[in-house]
């Protein structure tokens, strides 16, 4: 069973570029991803249909402090 969230080091191994440059895209808004509790996460799901170019959504990157 393939796990639901991703954490950036799994993010970065599955498109093949380093952790760096995960935190970089998240800086500049260009990958879709959440913070719970400030920590930096991925739905894999999304990931997947984002590298296809099927991802559009207006709140993706929404913060969850509960």
């Amino acid at each position: 069973m393939e796990k639901l969230m991703l954490d950036t080091t799994e993010v970065a191994k599955m498109l093949n570029v380093s952790r760096t440059t995960i935190y970089t895209m998240v800086r500049e808004g260009e990958i879709p991803h959440i913070r719970i509790r400030g920590k930096i996460s991925f739905n894999r799901d999304v990931i997947k249909a984002w590298t296809r170019g099927e991802y559009t959504h207006d709140n993706e990157n929404e913060t969850v402090n509960s």
